[in-house]
């Protein structure tokens, strides 16, 4: 099956993901018990540092393999799956946004991480050799 998600269009994604994961818990705040909150800021925390670490058009460091940052959104996912069960009692549920949102966060990462693809264009392949080579060669004449 092919994947429609480009690498560079996932690094987007992850970036406005940490923004998201940060802001939602304190601005609907009805429903939002701590544990929620501090969940979804590591969340956020995590999806941070995975993303300036894998090896993608956005990433910084460049260190962690496309694949290894996919399953980490499945390990993310899987762990927003299972918040509801551990961490809202019933009166949570019937009465905040909290499990609607983080069951719609467990169907946008599992979605985001099956359809992306896990190597970057040949294009964008070629631009990051491309200015690589140019800094070294920068780098050699200095």
């Amino acid at each position: 099956m092919a994947k429609p998600i480009p690498t560079r269009v996932h690094g987007v994604l992850d970036y406005v993901s940490v923004g998201t994961l940060l802001a939602l818990p304190r601005v609907l705040r009805r429903g939002w018990t701590p544990k929620v909150t501090t969940l979804l800021t590591g969340s956020a925390i995590m999806t941070l540092g995975a993303s300036l670490l894998t090896k993608y058009e956005l990433g910084l460091f460049k260190v962690l393999p496309m694949k290894g940052h996919l399953a980490l959104d499945g390990m993310t996912a899987a762990m927003h799956a299972a918040a509801p069960f551990l961490l809202l009692d019933d009166r949570d549920k019937k009465q905040g946004n909290a499990l609607p949102i983080l069951l719609g966060f467990v169907a946008f990462e599992s979605l985001a991480a099956l359809l992306t693809q896990t190597q970057p264009s040949l294009q964008e392949q070629a631009a990051e050799a491309t200015g690589e080579l140019a800094d070294r060669l920068r780098d050699a004449a200095d």
